[in-house]
């Protein structure tokens, strides 16, 4: 894994889109795995803003998300969907209909799994961006997640459903359940980008970086990808 320390958010944000177009300039129909949560926030703004001020196109990119809440669509503002169009699709000239996400809401969720899997199957990832969760999940694939496994839907810990319930109103809100994108369809991807900011995050760094290679930390199999890169500000590689 190849570790790029950086001063704060902004840097971290700078260095992520740098690593970003030299995947997109890499392709004439690049496809770009998607993550939400706050770490890619920046850079997606500036995905925006390229697009905006410098009339770059990203209408022959191809896209795929990582995970959604179980029950939520593109009505609630707090699903995968809506945060996507709200800080990136909409922005942008990608195509709706090169935009891949699961589907929370579809009737059997079972069925949405295996239709997504076998998605991502018949695809090849460029590029996969990915947060860190403080208990080291990737996408929704939290603590003891086989390393084998595909697209499935996981009962989401206390631990996640407490940190994410600073975006809900009240706890109580925070759906129990979501779609996530597997780890091996993660490690699939070309090139793989990881993106940690803030002490919160610190100790999950340490444990991906510095710990066993562990299903009780999901993103330690990061560590096995052949082309993976870390980008995280000062206080998240502070027990490094």
């Amino acid at each position: 894994m190849n570790i790029v320390k950086v001063k704060d958010y902004k840097a971290l944000s700078e260095e992520a889109f740098s690593l970003f177009k030299s995947v997109i300039s890499a392709s004439s129909a690049p496809v770009i795995g998607f993550a939400t949560g706050s770490s890619p926030v920046g850079l997606y703004e500036l995905i925006c803003y390229d697009y905006i001020k410098n009339g770059a196109s990203y209408k022959d990119m191809t896209t795929f998300n990582l995970d959604e809440y179980v029950g939520l669509d593109v009505s609630s503002d707090q699903s995968y969907i809506y945060f996507m169009k709200h800080n990136l699709f909409d922005h942008i000239d990608v195509n709706p209909k090169n935009i891949n996400i699961p589907n929370g809401i579809a009737p059997d969720i079972e069925k949405e799994c295996k239709r997504y899997s076998a998605l991502l199957a018949s695809s090849s990832i460029d590029l996969q961006i990915l947060g860190i969760g403080a208990n080291g999940h990737i996408g929704f694939n939290e603590p003891n997640t086989p390393f084998t496994s595909t697209t499935h839907k996981v009962k989401l810990t206390d631990k996640t459903i407490q940190d994410n319930s600073r975006f809900f109103d009240d706890i109580e809100q925070v759906p129990k359940y979501a779609i996530t994108m597997g780890i091996t369809e993660i490690m699939n991807a070309k090139k793989i980008l990881i993106l940690a900011n803030g002490k919160n995050k610190a100790k999950a760094v340490f444990d991906m970086v510095k710990g066993p290679v562990s299903e009780s930390c999901p993103a330690s199999i990061l560590r096995r990808h052949p082309d993976a890169v870390l980008i995280a500000d000062e206080d998240a590689c502070s027990l490094l």
